[in-house]
């Protein structure tokens, strides 16, 4: 497995006086698990062994490669100049994306997305010209008004794959399946309740519920096959009814697995306890609701998924009552042991030691801690924890990351932070209020590592 890091570089194309720069290529930053051999110089024109490259890459994009022999994922983080203007950030958006996976070695299909808009009202827009663009092979998409850092309209988070193994079936309106060497995998985005539905509880359960459909009828899966979840709520810390919709949330969402429970379709780990996803609830403007979520099916003997919690951090679905009357039930960390390799997706990860937000009112060290915590969390010593020797993962390892900041204020203190921490590292900054009113920054993520055959 090869994965690499990659910025976007631009020469002076010579047959325009130096003025136009053209995008030729783009050059590594970092070289992990394999050595990724140069194709070409960077200074040269592309020549007949590689794909051309459209004259111009708009946007400011990241990218990690991750090589899996027969198939290629690429991850993509791009954020477009600040034009003002959605239609024309989106069209450079998706623009680059395509001349980013141009320069792959073989084809790739967009299999999900997550648009971060800084209006609710430019969705429409958006969606409009993905449509377009992508005709009956539109990613399982989810919209969240969460405004780009930088002040841009919005920024996009892709994933693709390609390779002759691949097989991507776009299944239903947000429901995308991609098949491969005995792993399915199975992508949903998008989920949002009726405009009728006003009560936070309603509208969460709605939401699940028609999650649990969506899988069960459309993608032949269940609650059984999820390891992640995002969940992404409007005004998450604010009271209705007397109530915080986070805790109605949680709430929702602890009364559906209990159904599927019973049904004998949520998956189980040691000591017959319920194995929940990993997951992300992370604020958003407005009152709205969207929530999507990653399953996987398999019948590989080599494939183990194992659910991580942080030693320092009590489990979320171990929490007091005081914090929610039903706690949230998703686990620190989802990892895959596939073979050889391993990947961890990362939950929402905050400043909280014990179940305690710590460094109140100093977003720097909140996001200090935060990294802290991932580190523990994805390390080889924690696997070995939960009984998984020969696996684990460091920050180096990360493919990509989200960083939610809650004030603009604190943008810059908690980049600087990423910046020294992660060091380059395809990212993508939104601002979002946190689940709980102190904290100011949480973090997610995905890593990919090599390991030791552990099955």
């Amino acid at each position: 497995m090869k994965y690499s890091d990659t910025e976007s570089s631009t020469i002076a194309d010579p047959r325009s006086d130096g003025h136009a720069p053209i995008c030729y290529r783009m050059e590594p930053a970092k070289r992990m698990l394999a050595q990724l051999a140069c194709a070409r110089d960077c200074a040269s024109p592309p020549s007949g062994d590689l794909p051309d490259v459209p004259p111009c890459l708009m946007s400011r994009q990241q990218h990690s490669v991750v090589d899996l022999e027969k198939v290629c994922r690429v991850a993509l983080m791009v954020t477009p100049e600040a034009t003002g203007d959605v239609a024309d950030e989106a069209w450079e958006a998706v623009s680059t994306i395509r001349a980013v996976l141009k320069q792959q070695p073989g084809q790739m299909t967009v299999t999900m997305q997550s648009v971060f808009l800084r209006r609710a009202e430019d969705e429409a827009v958006c969606r409009r010209l993905f449509e377009a663009y992508y005709g009956d092979r539109l990613p399982a998409t989810s919209f969240i008004v969460q405004p780009p850092c930088g002040g841009q309209s919005l920024a996009i988070e892709a994933w693709a794959l390609g390779g002759r193994n691949a097989d991507i079936k776009f299944i239903a309106p947000d429901v995308v399946s991609a098949e491969y060497d005995g792993l399915r995998w199975i992508h949903l985005g998008g989920i949002t309740p009726p405009k009728n539905l006003t009560s936070p509880y309603k509208q969460s359960r709605h939401v699940f519920e028609e999650m649990v459909t969506r899988l069960e009828d459309l993608a032949e899966a269940s609650l059984r096959d999820v390891v992640r979840t995002w969940l992404y709520i409007g005004g998450i810390t604010e009271t209705q009814d007397g109530i915080e919709r986070y805790r109605e949330l949680n709430r929702a969402r602890t009364d559906v697995f209990d159904a599927q429970h019973t049904k004998g379709r949520m998956p189980l780990g040691p000591n017959d306890q319920i194995r929940y996803p990993a997951s992300t609830g992370i604020g958003m403007i407005s009152r709205g609701l969207d929530i999507g979520c990653l399953a996987l099916q398999t019948d590989r003997d080599d494939v183990l998924l194992l659910s991580l919690e942080n030693p320092q951090q009590t489990a979320a679905f171990d929490y007091d009552p005081s914090f929610s009357i039903k706690s949230p039930k998703f686990s620190r960390a989802m990892a895959a042991v596939i073979g050889d390799y391993v990947t961890t997706w990362i939950s929402g990860t905050a400043s909280i030691v014990d179940s305690e937000s710590v460094h109140l009112g100093d977003a720097a060290m909140q996001t200090e801690q935060t990294i802290d915590n991932i580190e523990n969390l994805i390390s080889r010593e924690n696997f070995a924890r939960h009984g998984v020797e020969g696996a684990g993962a460091e920050l180096s390892d990360l493919a990509k990351v989200r960083v939610y900041v809650k004030r603009p204020e604190d943008y810059e203190a908690c980049r600087e932070v990423c910046e020294r921490r992660f060091g380059s590292l395809p990212t993508i900054y939104a601002l979002a209020d946190v689940c709980r009113s102190e904290l100011l920054v949480e973090i997610e993520g995905v890593a990919f590592s090599r390991c030791d055959s552990v099955l």
